[in-house]
């Protein structure tokens, strides 16, 4: 059996991945160099977070699941392409996406010579489908660094008053 070599179409994932967020309003970055679990940084420089984003991609509409091993991120980003159209046949689909916290795919995770994820393994998955909400979420849940000693104290007056 021979396999279709998805290079491309991987490395095109991730970039559509990057370009959600960026129209989302989320300051993104497409790691240049193979970083071992993640390949796109989501970062909000105001709260000095970032998010770690593993993209895995299918290119068939039909695709049902994913294969992944590491879980060295803080969301998985599933990516169907849609690219199984028949030379002749009209219609184009646009990519679907999955944005799920790493957890619930650490959770869903069949092991084995091909460890996988299959999207029915996941309760509700379709909950997950365009959800860059949990990305943004996630990048604001943190307190604000500030650099001044001033902030500091009065934030630390202002709680202990609380």
């Amino acid at each position: 059996m021979t396999y279709k070599n998805t290079k491309l179409e991987a490395e095109g994932a991730e970039f559509l991945v990057l370009g959600n967020l960026l129209v989302n309003g989320v300051a993104a970055y497409k790691t240049y160099t193979n970083m071992p679990g993640y390949d796109v940084i989501a970062t909000n420089p105001e709260r000095n977070k970032s998010a770690r984003i593993q993209v895995k991609s299918r290119w068939t509409k039909k695709a049902t699941g994913f294969l992944i091993s590491r879980f060295d991120c803080d969301f998985v980003v599933f990516v169907r392409l849609n690219l199984d159209r028949k030379v002749g046949e009209g219609k184009f689909f646009d990519p679907d996406y999955f944005v799920f916290p790493s957890a619930i795919i650490a959770k869903a995770h069949r092991s084995g010579k091909m460890p996988k994820v299959i999207l029915k393994d996941i309760h509700d998955y379709q909950r997950y489908r365009d959800n860059w909400g949990l990305i943004v979420s996630f990048l604001a849940d943190a307190p604000v660094v500030s650099g001044s000693q001033t902030n500091r104290r009065t934030t630390a007056k202002r709680n202990s008053r609380s």
